[in-house]
């Protein structure tokens, strides 16, 4: 039986036109992003892999499938301890609760832990209240007691809970804004503390970014509150690195190298991912989005992706067809601790493990804007892990993957800079 020539060149023509159209997809998918960081980067090959470097940021893992990035030497922190003067006589006490998640976590200590010094006051040991109602935990459910009440140990006075003669009742409600000044405590806390003699404090978020700012100086008590307080208790920093190590066994390819992507379904369709206006940066981006933008910047196929996502729904199909090893918690955490971890979704323990992975992950993608990605970002900057990709539209065919490094690792601009050398 013959071959008909005009079915060969038509089927050539076809094949033509899918891989045509593919690129254009890859190309003008994505809107812009609030920083396009300007690409003086230059290539060099190095065996299978390029080596890129710009500003001594970055470079690229040699012999691996992909952009993966070499980690940095770890950071060490600037403030010493030998700093912190000594503990005034305590003459009150501040309460507070930590909520909604890790990354509120950071900030509400440090914002504690600034007031409690200022007044002189002891800092109870806070209770941990998630967004849903009925989730509240113990401080010692998440976090490690005696590593905090050690970090603290000469800075502000801790103890487990009030005495019995003061009601809650009784304590007066006190906001103050996230990164509280010295002028506001003496404005706004201080007469308030002084006439009721105890607080409860909570802290509102004027902004979401971690950027450094000339208004707000950084200082010692700062810097310890945020990055040097909060360690996980045993059983959760188990489960953790249990969870990590699979996703590693199940990276041989990629010689145990995976992407930790922040991407929940729920906040996506509360932030209407679906187009931009023009000239407005994008704050969110879809699972089709996100998959586009990994391949665009090249990685492979076979690369292992753990998302933020609770539990599996549809409309991450698209990311799984093009990255096969795709998964969320319930594929890879240990059958014997879904229980108690994944007990309801969206919990505080399954944001904590959310947070932790993606700030020890080899690659971390934000799809989402906002306080989990920037103090993820602080968390992976004192680690020496850089590679944080940003998804945007970069104009051009030639740029790299430095063109989609975090303005915070990028331009150095994040808060942790101030605190880690």
């Amino acid at each position: 039986m013959g071959i008909d020539l005009r079915q060969v060149v038509a089927g050539i023509l076809t094949l033509t036109m899918f891989v045509m159209l593919g690129q254009m997809i890859k190309r003008d998918h994505f809107d812009s992003l609030q920083d396009k960081l300007p690409g003086e980067a230059q290539d060099v090959q190095v065996g299978n892999a390029n080596v890129i470097e710009k500003d001594g940021l970055v470079k690229l893992s040699k012999g691996s499938k992909g952009p993966w990035m070499k980690d940095s030497q770890e950071l060490k922190p600037c403030w010493s301890r030998t700093t912190f003067d000594g503990i005034e006589q305590s003459r009150g006490y501040v309460t507070f609760s930590l909520t909604n998640g890790p990354e509120y976590h950071v900030s509400q200590m440090a914002d504690a832990i600034i007031v409690a010094r200022y007044l002189a006051a002891a800092l109870v040991l806070p209770d941990i209240r998630g967004s849903r109602p009925g989730d509240e935990r113990n401080f010692e459910d998440i976090y490690d007691v005696e590593k905090f009440m050690k970090s603290l140990d000469g800075v502000v006075k801790v103890v487990k809970q009030l005495p019995n003669e003061i009601s809650i009742r009784d304590l007066a409600a006190v906001k103050v804004p996230n990164r509280v000044t010295e002028d506001h405590i003496v404005e706004n806390v201080q007469p308030i503390f002084k006439s009721k003699g105890n607080i409860r404090l909570a802290t509102y978020f004027p902004t979401v970014n971690m950027r450094k700012t000339t208004q707000n100086s950084v200082d010692s008590v700062s810097c310890l509150g945020m990055f040097g307080t909060l360690e996980l208790q045993p059983e959760v920093s188990e489960v953790v690195d249990s969870m990590i190590e699979r996703l590693r066994t199940l990276s041989r390819k990629s010689d145990g190298l995976f992407i930790a992507v922040d991407l929940r379904v729920d906040v996506l369709e509360n932030k209407n991912c679906h187009g931009s206006v023009t000239n407005v940066a994008k704050s969110c981006y879809n699972a089709q989005e996100i998959a586009l933008f990994l391949r665009k910047v090249g990685f492979d196929t076979d690369t292992t992706i753990y998302l933020t996502q609770s539990k599996w729904n549809n409309s991450l199909s698209v990311l799984k067809d093009i990255f096969p090893k795709t998964y969320t918690k319930e594929n890879i955490m240990p059958e014997e601790k879904k229980g108690k971890f994944l007990e309801f979704e969206g919990s505080e323990l399954e944001k904590v493990i959310d947070f932790y992975i993606c700030s020890k992950s080899d690659v971390f993608v934000p799809a989402l804007s906002g306080l989990f990605y920037a103090n993820v970002a602080g968390k992976r900057i004192a680690l020496g892990k850089p590679q944080i990709l940003v998804p945007a539209d970069i104009p051009g065919t030639s740029a790299t993957v430095t063109n989609y490094l975090s303005p915070y690792v990028a331009k150095k601009n994040h808060l942790a800079y101030s605190c880690f050398c």
